[in-house]
């Protein structure tokens, strides 16, 4: 979150050619209805958001023709899918950098630079009390999968790491 440390990063890698470019951040708090912290919103908006806009800011010139970019995002930015309420801020902050990506989809096209929403699937990690459905490890190789499979054809999409197009 911090633009210093952005620009640091930026300087450091000025000479550095960038074929892939991950975005992989996350902070899930639990807000709900009667309990919300603005707060803890904006965090969360700061870090799942702005912070993955802002590093392909700084970086987006050192990505050439036939680079990609993937954000790691949550079927919870989904506004389609969901069926559940709550958790306010990292719903809104995953939606948000579902629409990000998909603008730099669009900016990025002519350009030859691919950009894909990537859902991890519920994954046994710390954020969810290692109580998720699937392994790092498989959840990595179905990423690793939609990053090899994305192209200029399905840039802008949004894709859970099973394979599966997910619904905005």
């Amino acid at each position: 979150t911090s633009e210093t440390d952005v620009r640091t990063l930026a300087r450091k890698l000025s000479d550095t050619t960038i074929d892939l470019l991950i975005n992989n951040a996350g902070l899930l708090q639990d807000e709900k209805l009667g309990s919300i912290d603005i707060d803890s919103i904006r965090t969360q908006m700061e870090i799942n958001a702005y912070a993955p806009l802002r590093i392909v800011e700084a970086l987006v010139s050192q990505i050439p023709e036939g680079g990609k970019i993937a954000n790691i995002t949550s079927r919870m930015g989904s506004i389609a899918d969901n069926d559940s309420g709550g958790r306010y801020g990292y719903r809104a902050s995953k939606a948000a950098l579902n629409a990000f990506g998909k603008s730099l989809a669009m900016d990025l096209k002519p350009r030859g630079i691919a950009v894909a929403q990537l859902h991890p699937g519920y994954v046994q990690t710390r954020m969810v009390n290692f109580g998720g459905l699937i392994s790092p490890e498989e959840s990595a190789k179905g990423l690793a999968a939609r990053i090899d499979g994305l192209n200029l054809e399905n840039t802008g999409s949004f894709w859970h790491s099973s394979g599966e197009e997910l619904p905005w």
